[in-house]
């Protein structure tokens, strides 16, 4: 691991340079370069999880919760999992990283889920995660927000904000999408954003939102790939309340279809750390 990687920012200024200029070269399918030319923010960093600890710890319980249960049960979509607070599928590994596995056992699947529900939840600003995502046909990691009031008001109502989410048959494209009343599940406000010449799996990538009350911009390593404004939306725009954060790999479901014979088990989401600011002024 990087140690420069971990170093944790009390004040980050996170705008682009020349670096993310060149990066026009790399990605595939990215706006022009007045799409990158931003207001400059100084985000203020209010929570994070660098995962330090030692091999085979669980997450740290004043930041997460387990999600326990079977897929076919509570988690709809489909999905074949069940997610558990096994330390076989959710753990750190003792190198800086938290990792869910998905495992596989004759015709049974487990996985790990977890949140930060009443114990962080937060309203705007950026939230980011260092990850490397797991690969196959079947497999669905995905690193999320869901509003904080969904018991109340329930879902799409409550508002969902997915990060990243991916089809593990397809290891170099991710998507960002938001779900709300009248654009949720199949009809949510999505875009898909590709690697050209790598893969997701095979080495971590920076994963972020910039969220404010008029619009949702979407990052890949810092590069703006897609923005969602108010104004764009035709429904209620339910993304004016705090929202909590989710990390998962489910495995099966309608998004990304049934695991294959070949589809390789155990496979893991790498989580390097997840970070939220907000600006501070």
């Amino acid at each position: 691991m990087n140690n420069t990687m971990k170093t944790i920012p009390s004040t980050n200024t996170i705008r682009f340079s020349t670096i993310f200029m060149l990066s026009l070269l790399t990605f595939w399918g990215c706006a022009g370069d007045d799409f990158q030319k931003l207001d400059e923010r100084n985000w203020q960093l209010v929570w994070s999880d660098e995962f330090d600890g030692a091999a085979g710890e669980s997450p740290d319980p004043s930041k997460w919760n387990f999600d326990i249960g079977r897929g076919q049960d509570g988690w709809g979509n489909q999905e074949l999992q069940s997610y558990t607070d096994s330390p076989d599928n959710v753990a750190l590994d003792g190198e800086g990283n938290l990792v869910i596995t998905a495992i596989r056992s004759g015709n049974n699947y487990t996985s790990g889920r977890i949140n930060t529900q009443g114990l962080f939840e937060q309203a705007y600003g950026r939230f980011e995660a260092r990850l490397k995502t797991p690969y196959g046909p079947g497999l669905w990691p995905a690193f999320w927000l869901l509003g904080s009031n969904i018991e109340s008001v329930s879902w799409p109502q409550s508002g969902e904000i997915d990060i990243m989410e991916l089809r593990g048959q397809q290891p170099n494209i991710i998507a960002g999408s938001i779900h709300g009343p009248g654009y949720s599940a199949g009809n949510a406000i999505s875009k898909s954003f590709s690697l050209q010449n790598g893969r997701f799996d095979s080495e971590f990538h920076l994963f972020a939102v910039e969220w404010f009350p008029d619009r949702i911009d979407f990052f890949v390593d810092d590069f703006l790939y897609q923005r969602i404004r108010k104004s764009d939306v035709e429904g209620d725009w339910v993304f004016d309340h705090p929202f909590f954060i989710l990390l998962n790999v489910a495995v099966g479901g309608t998004y990304v279809g049934f695991p294959i014979e070949p589809t390789p088990f155990p496979q893991q989401l790498i989580i390097d750390y997840v970070r939220v600011y907000r600006e501070a002024d």
